[in-house]
């Protein structure tokens, strides 16, 4: 088994076992969990500090793995969104309303994206499903960059997937899919 499957694994475990994680993506690095797990979810938010009622982003290997918490898309709609994908474009598209409103906040819509990320869609593959993306950072300073940032930002996150950033500038593009407007 070489370094890098027993660290995907060790992520996994971490993932399955209802802890949270911190991995790179394609510009800074994130933290996640499990998004059907509440308790992590409210530890992650607890963590960062991030007010519930944001939302939060899920990040995934591929579309089929969104399914289960966006509602269908219109031909159109899917169409523009799969074009930007795999890559740094997150999108709010609408939720199914079983979906927890820690991860959409206030909204009824919830932000996803397909990573371009080889590692981290190697992370989604292997979990099975999508996982929560935030930044890894306290809520107000800048985003985590290398593992060291993370350990020192967030000590408490019980594992950090070591790994290169993708070699973006700045944390994905934000875009409605109702209206087109991009709003990051």
């Amino acid at each position: 088994m070489t370094a890098q499957n027993w660290r995907l694994r060790r992520a996994l475990k971490t993932l399955e076992a209802g802890g949270l994680i911190a991995y790179p993506t394609e510009a800074v690095y994130g933290v996640g969990c499990d998004p059907w797990d509440e308790d992590a979810l409210i530890e992650l938010l607890m963590l960062k500090q991030r007010p519930w009622h944001k939302g939060l982003i899920l990040i995934a290997s591929d579309f089929n793995q969104l399914q289960d918490f966006i509602q269908p898309l219109p031909a159109d709609t899917l169409k523009m969104v799969q074009q930007s994908w795999p890559g740094p474009v997150t999108w709010l598209l609408p939720v199914r309303d079983e979906v927890s409103p820690f991860l959409t906040g206030e909204h009824d819509t919830i932000a996803v994206r397909v990573t371009a990320h080889p590692l981290t869609r190697q992370l989604c593959e292997a979990f099975g499903g999508p996982i929560v993306s935030t930044s890894a950072n306290i809520a107000g300073l800048r985003p985590a960059r290398n593992v060291h940032q993370v350990r020192w930002q967030l000590p408490s996150i019980e594992y950090v997937l070591p790994g290169a950033l993708g070699g973006a500038s700045r944390p994905s593009e934000i875009r409605d899919a109702r209206s087109g407007a991009v709003l990051r």
